[in-house]
C-alpha cells in the first residue's frame, strides 16, 4: 500500500515502488485460483463446467469435441477447458512465479527536490527489493524495508469480494538523510550538515477488494516511527489511502493520498532556523512547531513486459507525484524563502521477478 514519504523527498520514490511487486501478487490472487480451476477443470472430462467457444448454447463439450476430434493447435487447450496455450504461457500445467517465495529485484532512476521544501531538483537511483519468503512480506519503505508479518500466499484463499478485507501489520525501518548533503542551494548548503536517522516503528493496513472491478483493491494504513539514531529523536504519524485497479492481465494503475504529522522534536530538527544557522545563512531565525507537515498524491503504473505478470520476468515502472508542505513545514525560511512548498517527483525503472 501507498504511504506518505514527502518530508524526505528522494523517499517518495522510493515509497513509489512498493506496489510493484505487489502489483503482479494482486494480479495473481484470483487469476493464479481461475487458471487452476480452469485446469483442474479440464482434466475433469465430461463434468466440466467450461463451454469451448464454438460450442453452442444447447451443445455439450462432449459434442463440440465429437465434431472436430482431430483438431489440434492453439485452441485446443481452450476446447479441453483450460485457457489458451498460447496467452503469455499459460495452460493447464502453468505454474505462476507468485507461490510461497518470490522476489523482485528492479533499479530505477527519479528527479526529486534537492531537500524537504527545495525548489531544486537531483537525479536519485531507485533500487528495488520487494516479495515474499517464508511467510513474511517484503516491500520497499523508503531507503529501507516494511514487514508484513501477515501476508497471504497468493495462490491461496477464496475469491475475494467486497465483504472481504485482508489485514497487513509489522515492523518498519526507515534511513532518513534530509540535508545530510548533495544540497543545491548554495545558501541552504551554508548550515551545518544534518545527520541520518533510522526511524522503526510499526505498520497497519486494511485492504478491501471487489469495488470496481473483481481484482481492484481499496487500502487504508498507517505507520508511526521513531528515530532511533539520535537524529531528529522525534516521531513521524503517516496515514495513507490507496487504490490499485489492473490494466488487463500485464499492466495495472496505482492512486494514493497520504499525509505526515510530525511531533516538535523532528519539526525542530528539520525546519527551525537556529541563532548559528541564521549567522551561517543569513536566513531569519525561527522555531518550528509539530503538527500535519504535508499531504500528497501518487500515481504509478507498471507494465510486464511480455503482457503477463503471473509468469514474471521484467517489468517496468512509472512514478509521478506531487505534495503540498503544510504548517512549518511550508512557514520554515528553508522553504518559503529558499525553495517551495510544492514538491515534484518523477521515477522510472526496470525490474525482474522470479
Amino acid at each position: 500500500m501507498l504511504s506518505s514519504r514527502f518530508i524526505a523527498p528522494a523517499a517518495l520514490v522510493f515509497c513509489a515502488l512498493m506496489p510493484v511487486g505487489a502489483v503482479a501478487e494482486d494480479l495473481t490472487r484470483e487469476d493464479v485460483n481461475e487458471t487452476r480451476e480452469t485446469a483442474e477443470s479440464s482434466e475433469q472430462g465430461p463434468e466440466a463446467e467450461n463451454i469451448a467457444p464454438d460450442q453452442t448454447p444447447d451443445q455439450t463439450p462432449d459434442q463440440t469435441l465429437d465434431q472436430a476430434p482431430d483438431q489440434a493447435g492453439p485452441d485446443a487447450d481452450r476446447r479441453a477447458g483450460g485457457p489458451p496455450g498460447g496467452f503469455g504461457g499459460l495452460g493447464p500445467g502453468f505454474k505462476p512465479v507468485f507461490d510461497e517465495n518470490w522476489a523482485t529485484l528492479g533499479v530505477g532512476m527519479g528527479l526529486v527536490p534537492s531537500y524537504s521544501g527545495s525548489d531544486d531538483v537531483r537525479s536519485f537511483p531507485l533500487p528495488l527489493i520487494v516479495g515474499r519468503v517464508a511467510g513474511i512480506g517484503i516491500s520497499p519503505n523508503g531507503p529501507g524495508l516494511k514487514l508484513n508479518l501477515l501476508s497471504d500466499s497468493p495462490t491461496k484463499g477464496a475469491p475475494f469480494s467486497l465483504a472481504s478485507a485482508s489485514v497487513s501489520f509489522g515492523p518498519s525501518f526507515r534511513l532518513r538523510s534530509d540535508r545530510t548533503g548533495d544540497v543545491k542551494d548554495d545558501t541552504v548548503a551554508l548550515a551545518e550538515p544534518l545527520d541520518t536517522a533510522f526511524e522503526v516503528g510499526p505498520s497497519v493496513g486494511l485492504n478491501f477488494t471487489g469495488l470496481l472491478n473483481r481484482r481492484d483493491r481499496l487500502g487504508v494504513s498507517a505507520e508511526v516511527r521513531w528515530d532511533v539514531l539520535g537524529a531528529h529523536e522525534g516521531m513521524l504519524i503517516e496515514p495513507g489511502v490507496s487504490y490499485f485497479t489492473p490494466v488487463g492481465r500485464g499492466a495495472s494503475l496505482q492512486l494514493g493520498a497520504s499525509a505526515t504529522f510530525v511531533d516538535d522534536d523532528y519539526a525542530q530538527y528539520y525546519y527551525s532556523v537556529t541563532p548559528q544557522q541564521s549567522a551561517d545563512t543569513g536566513l531569519p531565525e525561527f522555531t518550528a512547531q509539530g503538527g500535519l507537515t504535508s499531504i500528497g498524491l501518487l500515481a504509478i503504473g507498471t507494465y510486464d513486459l511480455d503482457g503477463n505478470a503471473l509468469n514474471g520476468g521484467f517489468n517496468i515502472y512509472g512514478v509521478g507525484g506531487y505534495s503540498q508542505l503544510q504548517g512549518d513545514g511550508a512557514a520554515t525560511p528553508y522553504t518559503s524563502i529558499r525553495g517551495s512548498a510544492d514538491q515534484f517527483i518523477l521515477g522510472i525503472g526496470l525490474a525482474y521477478t522470479f
